[in-house]
Order: structure tokens, then C-alpha cells, then sequence
């Protein structure tokens, strides 16, 4: 008997996440305690419940600039191991508990040597974080491996040496590199150099491009500088004709990036708070979906989007009608897109993944 699809039981089903920030979610009451501990003054609320409050509405802005604004918060109490231990433990604790088995979590080293920590310290804080975590998290009985990219700042010049950082780190845990931030002037093509280290190491990489910013954004990703996978990507929607019968003709573009099997990571309802779609109900997850593009469900930000895994694939289920097949087929995608190795990737799909589905399924 296949299971009826609610809130509780997609919670029960495993998932696959490529593209979560870790200071994107943060608990709350974390916030205000690491704030105290690190003696940061600038919360805009010292309440639990006012400053989820101002999380969620702060991001919900319409604009990629604002929606990153909130951030200066979360960043500021992570400036120390312990702050950075903390957050990278609890993060892998919240995505157990969603029943995520596999999670590659992404931050940017740069942003967090403000109080005198250097690049290496920070990323050996976060993998500890994430290793005690797994092991937490199987003494419990879930079972979750969680890795972690590397991001530089677009908008900063630090990206060859964040890259540099990502190869350092390749064997403890770092799976890949990416850049992030405002994407209006800050071009992908500006951090070739990083890119190509990445290649050169035979290293893997995803870009944020087609967020805020259109196809030229995606070209450039895909073209010049050889992205793996594509963060977000929503604008490829703009190389894409649908006529009034529902065939859609596909651009060059659009076209080689289903051919190549290009994973596009995408997170709704961050999507809807940045204004990069108007609603869920005209995201073209599920345009991109119907054509086969590799689609994925992700969270980007669960503080700022109040959110989890299972409340993004619950939106897709009430709003396109998508059953387990679906959900399982959006994970898969995950798994088969991952930076680990082709074994273990595999591992995760055949043992864990599709016996699970299956008793869902029915």
C-alpha cells in the first residue's frame, strides 16, 4: 500500500541535499547564545521567537542584496572554533533529524576570520563540527555523511586562494569549491583563475548563476568557466519556449544543458524570496522537471527561509501533485550529482535510497 503523502510521512523519506549555506541556518536560539558567548551587540532582537521573526521576514525581500543582508548577523557570531564547531554540529543534528542521508554544506571561509582565526583553522573547525555530528547522529540511528564546498565571494578577489583552501582540503572532507553573493556586476568569468586551478586539479565546482541574473550569467558558467553543477539557474526558463499546447522548444542553450545532464540545484522557496520567481506555483522546477533536466530540491537557507527539505518537497507535492516516484527520482538526482566518488555515490542510492522509497512507494 503505497504511504499518503504528508508532512510527517515525507520526513520519514531519505534526501539528498547539494545546496545549503551554513550560516544560512543557524538555530535561533543559537544565534542569541553565540552572540553572548562572542559579544556581539548587533542583533536586532534578544528574544528567540522576534529574531526567527526577523530572519524570515528580513529575507523575504524581493531581492537577492537584501535577502543576503540578514546574513551579517549569523556571520558575525561565528568568528571563533567553538562558534563555527557548534553551528557545523547542530546543522548535521537538524538534517538527520529531516532524515537526510547525504549533504554537501557550503560557507565561506573568508567571512570568518575576523577575530584572528586563519583560513585553515576555520575549515578544520566546520569539518570537526560535521564529523562529530555524524557521529552523533549515528549512535542515534541515522545515518547521514555530510561534506562540505568552499566558497569565495564573488564580489571579493580571494577566490584563487579559497580554491587553493578547497585542494588543501580535498582529502578531509572538502568535496568542491563555489562562488556566491550578488550576482549584478560580479560575473563568473571574473574568477577564471580559480576555476581553472579547480580543473587543473582535477577538482569539482558549482557556480551561483541565473539567480538574480540571467542567461548570461548561466553562458558564462557553463562555457567559460566549466561548472560541474549550477546554483539555482532558474533564468534558463528564459531559453525556453512553451506554446499554447505545452510542447516546449528548447533553446542552444537550454538544450545543451539537458544533453550534458547539467544538475540544477534548485531551492524554492529561497527562489521566492529573492524575487528570482514570483511563486512557487510559477517555478519552473516543474517545467524543468517535465523536459528531464536534472533538477534537485534544496534548502539554500533554512533560518532565512524558515524551511527544510521536507517542507520544499511538501510545496512541490501540493503544488505540482508529485507522488513518491517523483520525490525519489529529484533525490536520485541529488545522489548522482554529488562531488563524492562514483562508489560511494552509488552506495547511497542502491542501499539506502531506493529500499526506502520502496516501502513509501508501496
Amino acid at each position: 500500500m503505497t504511504t499518503p503523502l504528508t508532512l510527517d510521512s515525507i520526513r520519514q523519506a531519505p534526501k539528498a541535499l547539494l545546496h545549503d549555506h551554513l550560516d544560512g541556518g543557524l538555530r535561533p536560539s543559537t544565534v542569541l547564545e553565540l552572540a553572548e558567548a562572542g559579544g556581539y551587540d548587533d542583533l536586532p532582537a534578544s528574544d528567540v521567537d522576534e529574531l526567527a521573526t526577523f530572519f524570515r521576514t528580513a529575507a523575504h525581500s524581493g531581492s537577492l542584496v537584501r535577502y543576503l543582508e540578514p546574513f551579517a548577523h549569523t556571520v558575525g557570531v561565528m568568528q571563533s572554533a567553538d562558534a563555527l564547531h557548534r553551528v557545523a554540529y547542530e546543522c548535521v543534528e537538524d538534517l538527520a533529524a529531516d532524515n537526510v542521508v547525504y549533504a554537501e554544506i557550503r560557507f565561506a571561509p573568508e567571512l570568518h576570520i575576523d577575530a584572528g582565526l586563519s583560513l585553515d583553522a576555520v575549515v578544520d573547525a566546520v569539518l570537526a563540527g560535521f564529523a562529530d555530528g555524524e557521529k552523533a547522529a549515528s549512535a542515534e540511528g541515522r545515518s547521514i555523511t555530510v561534506r562540505c564546498l568552499v566558497t569565495a565571494m564573488r564580489h571579493a578577489a580571494r577566490s584563487r586562494e579559497i580554491a587553493e583552501l578547497a585542494i588543501r582540503f580535498r582529502d578531509k572532507g572538502v568535496v568542491g569549491f563555489d562562488i556566491a553573493g550578488a550576482e549584478a556586476g560580479y560575473p563568473p568569468t571574473r574568477h577564471l583563475d580559480a576555476f581553472e586551478y579547480m580543473r587543473g586539479n582535477n577538482a569539482r565546482f558549482t557556480i551561483h548563476a541565473g539567480e538574480a541574473f540571467g542567461l548570461p550569467s548561466i553562458h558564462e558558467a557553463i562555457a567559460y568557466c566549466g561548472a560541474d553543477r549550477l546554483g539555482h539557474g532558474v533564468r534558463i526558463v528564459d531559453d525556453i519556449t512553451v506554446a499554447p499546447d505545452g510542447t516546449a522548444q528548447l533553446g542552444r542553450l537550454a538544450a545543451l544543458l539537458r544533453d550534458k545532464r547539467v544538475p540544477f540545484e534548485m531551492c524554492p522557496s529561497s527562489n521566492v524570496q529573492t524575487g528570482a520567481v514570483p511563486s512557487i506555483a510559477e517555478h519552473p522546477f516543474d517545467l524543468l522537471a517535465r523536459l528531464r533536466f536534472r533538477v534537485t530540491v534544496n534548502t539554500d537557507n533554512r533560518l532565512m527561509s524558515d524551511t527544510s527539505m521536507s517542507h520544499e518537497m511538501l510545496k512541490l507535492v501540493e503544488t505540482f501533485g508529485y507522488g513518491w516516484s517523483d520525490l525519489q527520482r529529484f533525490t536520485i538526482n541529488a545522489m548522482k550529482s554529488a562531488f563524492i566518488s562514483f562508489d560511494e555515490r552509488l552506495s547511497i542510492i542502491d542501499d539506502v535510497i531506493k529500499p526506502r522509497y520502496a516501502v513509501l512507494i508501496g
